[in-house]
């Protein structure tokens, strides 16, 4: 009981930190809104994000699809390691290029065009 009780708790703080943007950085929202915009923006060569998008999303289509470098059928934990380590480098890749976006989107609201 007092461990489902602090795994609750530890879950709780995670996604209050997420929420809240943890470290004073931008919060969960104000990223996964910033998405978009960035595809767009990447899309007509303003952003810079072209390369770092591809492999995003060549590791999201790697976790969603069924075939596998390592099959999860004949290697329960091995073939679900792969799939770990991905999901892992992927939330970081776009927290990391959320932020990134989110910090160009400053830079460009304060050029001044005259």
């Amino acid at each position: 009981m007092a461990k489902t009780l602090k795994r609750t708790a530890a879950f709780t703080s995670l996604a209050r930190a997420l929420m809240a943007g943890a470290r004073g950085g931008p919060s969960l929202s104000t990223r996964i809104a910033a998405v978009p915009r960035m595809m767009k923006a990447t899309t007509r060569g303003q952003y810079d994000g072209g390369l770092r998008l591809a492999m995003m999303a060549a590791a999201t289509a790697y976790v969603l699809s069924p075939i596998d470098v390592i099959p999860e059928a004949f290697l329960l934990v091995v073939g679900l390691a792969d799939d770990a380590v991905m999901v892992a480098w992927l939330a970081g890749s776009v927290l990391a290029e959320t932020e990134r976006f989110l910090e160009w989107e400053r830079q460009q609201d304060r050029v001044v065009v005259g």
